[in-house]
């Protein structure tokens, strides 16, 4: 430097545009200050891991809009026999939750004293009542109509809900198209009721027996099957970390919801989405 100081600075370049009178900026495009002026802590005086609280679940929540957007996707191609994006599209999902997992390790750091001088404030507010993370169950099988029942007083998210409830979930697709492409998916299975839970279904253990039996033969059905093993395997996984997550801060205390907590949690686990690609483990080999 002429004056003999060093400056850690970096020099901006002329063609750097920095006059966003008349432009559209980052800030702008992403509608910063409406997101970021979006947490309103409840807690008086101002706790000020409640901050933290409301940013974790509300990223959760645009994160699971992406889910939902790419899912309704997903599905949308494979109804149209367009295999390859929707797979592109499960793996993107699978990367959301991998992210979505992860992130409940920030929320651990939050200590039972902690969160107990501000979990008042919370009233009945709880996860339990996502209407997105509801219409992705819905999306993946996991029907349930009585959960309407919690959304009654939300218009546009008792909407999204049915939605979800009453379309055909990602697995309905997927057997559709693989019906379409010969294979022998019995014909009161493509023509249930999608509004009803997912069962397991042995005649499709049986299907699933032989696709897995000659991956060669069968690789796009083969490789679409393991692509949903992920994207449960990684469900469940997201579900565990929840679970001790609330366990670590609040230990079995109710939630703030009504529900009995980490037992409640604890019997989510069991629930599946794809248990003929479970089952079918069973099968190989024997």
């Amino acid at each position: 430097m002429a004056d003999g100081v060093e400056r850690n600075t970096r020099t901006i370049e002329q063609s750097v545009v920095t006059d966003f009178a008349d432009r559209m900026s980052y800030g702008g495009y992403l509608e910063l200050p409406i997101l970021l002026s979006a947490q309103h802590p409840l807690s008086s005086p101002e706790h000020p891991d409640e901050l933290l609280f409301i940013i974790q679940h509300q990223t959760t929540e645009l994160w699971l809009k992406l889910v939902l957007h790419e899912l309704e996707a997903a599905s949308a191609h494979l109804r149209n026999d367009e295999l390859a994006p929707a797979l592109k599209g499960i793996a993107r999902v699978k990367h959301i939750q991998k992210t979505l997992t992860e992130q409940w390790s920030v929320l651990a750091t939050l200590t039972p004293t902690e969160y107990a001088q501000f979990r008042g404030v919370l009233g009945n507010a709880s996860g339990f009542q996502s209407a997105q993370y509801r219409a992705i169950e819905f999306r993946l099988g996991n029907k349930n109509a009585g959960m309407l029942r919690v959304f009654a007083n939300d218009p546009p998210n008792l909407e999204l809900v049915t939605a979800a409830l009453e379309a055909p979930s990602l697995y309905d697709e997927f057997l559709r198209l693989l019906s379409r492409a010969g294979y022998d998916v019995p014909a009161d299975i493509l023509e249930r009721d999608v509004t009803q839970a997912w069962v397991l279904h042995p005649e499709l253990v049986q299907l699933f027996t032989a696709i897995y039996a000659d991956p060669d033969e069968n690789w796009s059905a083969y490789e679409t099957c393991e692509e949903l093993v992920d994207l449960e395997d990684n469900f469940q996984l997201w579900r565990f970390r929840h679970l001790k997550t609330v366990e670590r801060i609040i230990g079995f205390k109710r939630g703030t919801g009504g529900s009995s907590g980490v037992p409640f949690l604890q019997r989510a686990l069991s629930l599946t989405f794809f248990p003929e690609l479970y089952a079918v483990r069973t099968e190989i080999g024997t």
